[in-house]
Order: C-alpha cells, then sequence, then structure tokens
C-alpha cells in the first residue's frame, strides 16, 4: 500500500504560482544542460521511503489547504557541505490538483495515509479543475466538497 508526505508549499501564493516555480527550475535546468527534474530538498530523510518511492505523492498545503500534489519517483539522502543528513524528493513535474482540505501549519512534513488523502479533482469531480480556485475553497470551507 502506497504511503504519502505533506508538507506546506512556503512561498507559493497559489497552485498556478507553485506551477510556474516548477516551469522555471525546470527551464533553468534545460538551459544548463543538468538532468531535468523536479526537486525538494528537506532535513528528515523519511524511514518509511520503500512505500512511498514510486507508489506515493507529495501533497501540498497551499494556503492552508491541501490543494495539489505531485509523484514521488525517488528518494535520494545524501550529506550537504556542511555535513547535514538531508535528503532530495524527486518528484515528477506535473501537479495534479486535488480536492482543497484545510491542514494546520507544521514543520517539516508528515506522512500521509491513503485514506486520509484528498481525491483528485480529476476522479470523479467533472467541472471542479476549471472552477476559479476561490470558489472551490469556498465550497470546501462549506463542506460541500
Amino acid at each position: 500500500m502506497a504511503l504519502h508526505l505533506l508538507k506546506l508549499c512556503v512561498g507559493a501564493e497559489s497552485v498556478d504560482d507553485h506551477r510556474a516555480w516548477i516551469a522555471a527550475r525546470m527551464a533553468d535546468k534545460r538551459r544548463l544542460g543538468l538532468v531535468e527534474e523536479s526537486i525538494h530538498t528537506t532535513r528528515m530523510i523519511p524511514k518509511r521511503a520503500d512505500e512511498i518511492i514510486g507508489q506515493g505523492s507529495l501533497y501540498w498545503v497551499t494556503k492552508g489547504r491541501v490543494q495539489s500534489r505531485q509523484r514521488v519517483i525517488d528518494i535520494r539522502p545524501f550529506v550537504d557541505d556542511q555535513g547535514i543528513s538531508r535528503c532530495d524528493l524527486v518528484l515528477e513535474p506535473e501537479l495534479i490538483l486535488t480536492v482543497p482540505q484545510p491542514r494546520r501549519p507544521f514543520q517539516g512534513w508528515r506522512y500521509l495515509k491513503p485514506e486520509d488523502a484528498p481525491a483528485d479533482l480529476g476522479d470523479g469531480a467533472a467541472g471542479l479543475a476549471e472552477m476559479p480556485p476561490s470558489m472551490r475553497a469556498e465550497l470546501a470551507d462549506l463542506g460541500l466538497l
């Protein structure tokens, strides 16, 4: 069974802003001739990586709501120049919209069980992906999504 990660998307004002940031990083890598991978570096290394790699996703909390996810391709532990253990979460560059789910702020990342993960907007939620994000958020606040 797949296991997921949950993380705050710090600095992004919206999912579109996050998408633009990913696209800019991919363009930079392409321009520099580097491997085009979407990588997020984090300090803590998931101990349950084998349950996440290739099966799980990183769910992003943007502006107090889980609103999107990226599939986790690989988890690569390393030690940085200062001797601190870290890991690169290698992600699919595509952001998949999810049904908005409120979340309080937290530090680092958390494991997210599949049964607690919000559904993708494309799975039986026809038309929701095209709805303005503010309207989706309001419907979620009202408990209608």
